[in-house]
């Protein structure tokens, strides 16, 4: 199965082993998202447990939030010094540990350490890694496979957080850890799917002698950066931090910085907010099943329409048009308290939260271009880390305080309608200037050149005249030829790696 893969001169794929790669993703992705949403289903038997407060118990969530985007420049250098393969098997690994000692824990510090650090800190060790890999296996289709990829979050959503409820049924919240602990060690067989995509050959297997063999894989994969001296040797950057000068970057995180205050907040106090209500446990859990069901079919489909000739040069609009259309959910759900309000906020808050979902990556990839792609999604991660320990934590205090969610959703709708507003007025007024500014093709990160190397994309699926571009991911592997203005994604020429 392994030798199975498509064998191209340079650039991604589109398809072959992809496909199983982009299942793997799937499933991680699954994790990554549904997991600290579907541990809410155990929050009110851990208040009872541990005498805590909405506020105690949201911190979990927050953990292990904070954790899957904090770690993000860790997991960056990881990736770019031993490969995506070797990281997430560990990562899986820490995930697996970290709930089956939670389900040991006697005290809060115990349990934010084991099921918020440790599981976190797994869950970023594979996240990262799966969306890195999916970009140097699809070009072509990667608005298609970006959004196929998170629809693992609503799949396993709708699944996790009814298991969660049998599980807290049957079992006791200790022994649900214990068996989602063992479920998440899924994650290591989906590390084992991330070989690196087929290169040219001759070229990446002389470059692979003078480095350490995780180093080897990181160039195969394109993830590694370096910089040529005189000498020959190359002089890796695990992590460029250069990509935050970038324009387009810098709006981008902005953006993400407002969107996470707000975006994860109702979907992680949803259940007990149902629960306050008078609406049955089942019930209550189910709802979060609801908002998964929907978010399947919505993240797909967004994913396809964004891949449209038309609307994939203008995905950042479309974006923002998402975040706004959450965040005014958010605003109009605020005194839903009936169970037949609440399965409409669900069904609205789904179909917006997965167009977020399917967009928000694409976004960066159009951005920053493949090569800085790895930095930037972990500096990006680690920005979003601080909103997520400000949000759902600030959120439960409220509740604690006030004995009201209405205000949570007020605040929660704003903040993420705010930052629908942000993107696009920034997109529309700072860097279509930026493009009139900057019109070389060969600068580095190439922010001005993102929509024109969209609108190539679709009929020219490896340019090889705007190698920065939204299209050239996964194209910065060595072997794209002298006429490469860029020397951070490879050692150099031939002659110069010998």
């Amino acid at each position: 199965m392994g030798a199975g893969g498509p064998r191209r001169g340079v650039g991604p794929p589109d398809g072959g082993w992809g496909w199983a790669v982009l299942g793997a993703c799937f499933v991680v992705t699954g994790f990554a998202y549904g997991f600290p949403k579907a541990v809410s289903v155990f929050f009110r038997a851990l208040m009872r447990d541990f005498g805590a407060g909405y506020s105690d118990m949201a911190w979990v969530s927050s953990i292990m939030l904070a954790m899957l985007y904090g770690t993000g420049p860790v997991s960056s250098i990881l990736v770019s010094r031993f490969g995506c393969r070797p990281v997430m098997l560990m990562g899986g690994l820490l995930a697996s540990a970290g709930m089956v000692l939670a389900s040991f824990a006697t005290r809060l510090l115990e349990l934010y350490l084991t099921a918020g650090v440790l599981t976190g800190l797994g869950l970023a060790l594979n996240f990262q890694p799966s969306l890195i890999m999916l970009g140097l296996y699809f070009d072509r289709r990667r608005p298609l496979a970006n959004g196929l990829a998170a629809a693992g979050s609503p799949v396993f959503l709708s699944a996790l957080s009814p298991l969660g409820q049998q599980l807290l049924e049957h079992f006791g919240w200790r022994g649900g850890f214990l068996l989602l602990g063992g479920l998440l060690l899924h994650c290591c067989a989906c590390g084992a799917v991330m070989r690196p995509p087929p290169g040219p050959g001759p070229r990446l297997r002389r470059d692979s002698e003078s480095d350490a063999p995780g180093e080897a894989e990181a160039d195969r994969a394109g993830l590694s950066l370096s910089e040529a001296p005189l000498g020959g040797r190359t002089r890796r950057r695990l992590l460029d931090v250069t990509v935050c000068t970038d324009r387009t970057f810098a709006v981008y995180a902005v953006t993400k910085f407002l969107m996470a205050l707000g975006l994860f907040v109702p979907a992680i106090l949803l259940v007990n907010y149902a629960k306050d209500a008078g609406v049955p446990d089942a019930d209550a859990a189910f709802l979060l099943s609801i908002v998964g069901f929907v978010d399947i079919v919505a993240r797909p489909a967004c994913g396809a329409l964004a891949g449209l000739a038309h609307l994939r040069p203008h995905v950042a609009y479309l974006f923002s048009l998402a975040l706004l259309a959450n965040g005014l959910t958010d605003l109009s759900s605020a005194r839903a308290r009936s169970y037949g309000a609440l399965v409409a906020f669900c069904v609205a808050f789904g179909l917006s939260y997965g167009m977020v979902g399917a967009l928000q990556f694409e976004v960066l990839m159009a951005a920053v271009g493949a090569h800085r792609f790895p930095s930037a999604l972990g500096l990006v991660l680690l920005i979003e880390a601080v909103a997520v320990l400000i949000g759902p934590p600030s959120a439960g205090r409220l509740v604690d305080t006030l004995k009201n969610y209405e205000i949570i959703f007020y605040l929660a709708g704003s903040e993420v309608a705010l930052a629908g507003v942000f993107m696009a007025v920034a997109t529309n007024c700072c860097l279509r200037s930026s493009q009139d500014a900057l019109p070389c093709p060969g600068s580095e990160g190439g922010p001005s050149d993102t929509e024109d190397a969209e609108a190539k994309g679709d009929s020219e699926p490896l340019s090889t005249e705007e190698p920065s571009g939204l299209e050239a991911v996964g194209v910065p592997s060595p072997g794209t030829g002298p006429a490469e203005p860029e020397v951070e994604a490879g050692p150099g020429p031939d002659p110069g790696s010998v």
